[in-house]
């Protein structure tokens, strides 16, 4: 029972109960005819929208199919898996993701060359933490603030590449790093 009926001791008179025996004579049979009419045009358009819809969906929708050894990229996100389901080879620094994934989630990969990542291994400390050096000063340049001019240096760090070189202020890296620049 719904909560106005239970209060009010009556069914609530909306669009939903208005065809129902007993209900028209208290709200008058022309009322309850259109709305009723209303109603059925409504559902009749949702019906052909949603048809619509399916039919736009199912033009982009296809069947992909992979063979065991087939590279593949991997889109990570939750989501339930249902029949359509492959379990892939991981490497082991990501063995605590689940190697089950839906068809949804993998694109095909054609191998290449450029895309091995070469990496070096970094030394933590017992903290995890790790130094940080400076190696090599790309650039040079003089920022000008309100009332004045601050030098700066582009510094390429010990265990990145030339795109991660980040502008520092000249003066810290002359107390901090003396020895690079020395040289």
């Amino acid at each position: 029972m719904a909560p106005f009926e239970a209060f009010y001791g009556k069914k609530c008179r909306t669009p939903l109960y208005w065809d129902e025996v007993g209900e028209r004579i208290l709200i008058g049979p022309e009322i309850v005819s259109n709305s009723v009419s209303l109603v059925s045009k409504i559902r009749e358009r949702l019906l052909t929208t949603q048809s619509r819809q399916k039919s736009y969906a199912d033009k982009k929708r296809r069947d992909i199919i992979f063979n065991k050894g087939d590279h593949v990229f991997l889109k990570v996100s939750p989501c339930k898996v249902g029949e359509v389901a492959y379990r892939l080879a991981l490497p082991p620094s990501i063995a605590v993701v689940h190697n089950v994934f839906h068809v949804s989630n993998l694109r095909n990969y054609i191998p290449n060359t450029n895309h091995v990542i070469h990496y070096e291994e970094v030394q933590l400390a017992k903290d995890l933490s790790y130094e940080e050096r400076p190696t090599e000063i790309l650039a040079r340049q003089a920022r000008k603030l309100r009332n004045k001019e601050v030098s700066m240096v582009k510094v390429l760090w010990h265990n990145s590449s030339e795109e991660e070189a980040t502008w520092e202020v000249e003066q810290d890296m002359q107390q901090n790093y003396l020895e690079l620049f020395c040289k």
